[in-house]
């Protein structure tokens, strides 16, 4: 325990009744491939604070995927804490697409001042990985430029990845090897080498038991938080705060409910030196509301969107994966019941 988990006290959670009662699940397409997917999947729940999203992704067990049901329930029955900014910067986000298809994807987000590429897919090659950098680097020659590998990588791999794409000036490398372990070395041995690439702790984060550790360790120079897998936007605010380290405020492919709690963990933070990773709504061919949370000037406002009912019909999910979905948050719920009791 570190003394940050969320108030998951049986008494501090609304009624089961009454999630599944506001509960809609909606399907959404997307415009490029994204972890493996062309649809979303998300289940969005209303309360009397608003709206909240709760779409842990399906592979997810019920223990992780509870701390996304607690930002939802924060969301929609408590609301966010006060913010100290009303607009906050985004960064572009290029799936693992060709190198061809990169000006098609940055087209989608409009003038930023930095872009996050996927790295490391699987059955893709480095070559494929500094092709799509170098076509980044090429579009956009004065953005800030960040690699994603998702731990996707070796702590060989990862070196000599980022030694290969360190001359694009790398603004940060984001979770290049698995483990706490696993990023301890990799930065070691770039600092050894003169590879001037920081190193930013992602699941190392928001997947561990102790979020915290990976400060503790000294295996990153920044760490990125996500409101959903942390619990919450006040808890991913106290981690940030016991770590010490600069903070990258993230999302997780959320609708633009989803984005309205980065957008608000963005504006609690007292300090905010990076562009967000919270333009990923442009990757939607759809969403749930009718202004969409997109970039518009490389920013996204401070806002808490509504839900349009005919777009909620519109892409409500078939049947069975509504069921599917009612009973994952059930098993969720228990588990926040029995965290707390």
């Amino acid at each position: 325990m570190t003394g940050l988990e969320p108030d998951l006290r049986p008494g501090a959670l609304p009624p089961l009744e009454a999630l599944e009662a506001s509960a809609a699940v909606v399907r959404l397409p997307l415009t490029v491939r994204f972890r493996g997917v062309l649809e979303r999947e998300a289940l969005l729940l209303r309360g009397p604070a608003g709206w909240g999203e709760f779409a842990p992704f399906l592979e997810y067990d019920d223990v992780e995927s509870s701390r996304w049901l607690a930002s939802a329930i924060e969301a929609a029955w408590e609301g966010f804490p006060a913010s100290v900014r009303d607009t906050v910067p985004v960064n572009a986000t290029v799936p693992a697409v060709p190198a061809t298809r990169v000006p098609e994807v940055l087209a989608k987000y409009g003038p930023v001042s930095a872009v996050k590429v996927k790295v490391a897919e699987r059955g893709q090659t480095l070559a494929d990985d500094v092709a799509r950098v170098a076509a980044v680097r090429e579009a956009l020659p004065d953005a800030a430029l960040r690699v994603d590998a998702n731990a996707a990588w070796s702590v060989d791999e990862a070196v000599e990845a980022l030694a290969a794409l360190a001359p694009f000036e790398l603004e940060y490398a984001e979770q290049p090897a698995a483990g706490i372990e696993g990023l301890a070395a990799v930065r070691a041995r770039l600092a050894a080498a003169g590879t001037p690439v920081l190193i930013a702790a992602d699941e190392s984060v928001r997947k561990a038991e102790d979020p915290l550790r990976v400060a503790r360790a000294g295996a990153a120079d920044l760490i990125v938080v996500k409101a959903a897998p942390l619990g919450g936007v006040r808890r991913a605010l106290e981690i940030v705060g016991a770590a010490g380290l600069p903070a990258v405020v993230s999302s997780a492919l959320d609708t633009s409910v989803g984005l309205a709690a980065g957008v608000a963990l963005a504006a609690a933070l007292p300090e905010l030196p990076y562009a967000c990773g919270l333009g990923t709504g442009a990757l939607f061919a759809h969403d749930v509301v009718r202004s969409p949370l997109v970039p518009s000037g490389g920013c996204l406002p401070l806002e808490s969107p509504t839900p349009d009912p005919e777009l909620l019909a519109e892409h409500a999910a078939p049947a069975e994966r509504r069921a599917w979905w009612l009973d994952r948050l059930r098993r969720c719920y228990g588990v926040l019941g029995s965290a707390g009791s």
